[in-house]
């Protein structure tokens, strides 16, 4: 799908306020290893576990401490940036159901490596997601970016000739969100990474936002 933007951001638009108050009740929680992949959607983790050689592939892949929120305050105060992004942006996806929060803390050397974030085919298990698929996925800055080094947000459009690829030229940097409270929306089939944290700790907030198929 070709599109002009591939995210749409508002700087600083969270309080601090908020942003403590999500890190506080989040790091209270109960934290998991972040998975990604067929590791989520193919296996209970809770009756069996990852083997050791499976934790390693993963780390290869990703390597962050996640924890799960889906408190009515969080989604209040974020649900109204995901609308004006998809119109503003020109995206105009039908969605109409979040996914529960995902609270991730990368620490020093953790990361994402390139992905996306939309799945080969719509939920089917039974319930309000079955039929859905990911269509906008949001991610929250709830540390300042004077507070860590590295863990930068990135994104690859991939509107270019494969042969053509040139990380220098294509790859775009998301520095707009650097400041504390910031917000970035993008469809949720854009390949995009996390880079290695390199010194102190980042907090983020990530939401993705499902609706039926495109037609």
């Amino acid at each position: 799908m070709n599109i002009s933007n591939c995210y749409w951001y508002f700087t600083g638009v969270l309080t601090p306020r908020f942003c403590d108050e999500v890190i506080k009740h989040a790091l209270s929680q109960k934290e998991d290893m972040a998975i990604t992949g067929g590791y989520g959607r193919n296996r209970d983790l809770k009756k069996k576990p990852l083997n050791k050689e499976e934790v390693q592939n993963l780390k290869y892949k990703r390597n962050s401490d996640i924890t799960w929120l889906n408190d009515t305050w969080i989604y209040k105060e974020i649900h109204p940036y995901i609308r004006k992004a998809n119109k503003a942006a020109g995206w105009n996806f039908q969605w109409d159901r979040s996914e529960s929060c995902q609270f991730t803390k990368y620490k020093h050397n953790q990361y994402y490596d390139w992905h996306t974030d939309s799945w080969p085919k719509p939920y089917e298990k039974e319930g309000p997601e079955k039929g859905k698929i990911r269509k906008l996925s949001v991610t929250c800055q709830l540390t300042d970016g004077s507070e860590y080094q590295g863990g930068e947000l990135e994104f690859d459009h991939k509107n270019y000739e494969p042969h053509m690829r040139d990380e220098s030229q294509h790859v775009l940097k998301a520095k707009e969100i650097l400041p504390k409270g910031s917000i970035i929306v993008f469809p949720s089939f854009i390949w995009h990474r996390v880079k290695p944290v390199t010194m102190g700790t980042r907090y983020s907030l990530v939401l993705w936002n499902l609706g039926w198929p495109f037609k």
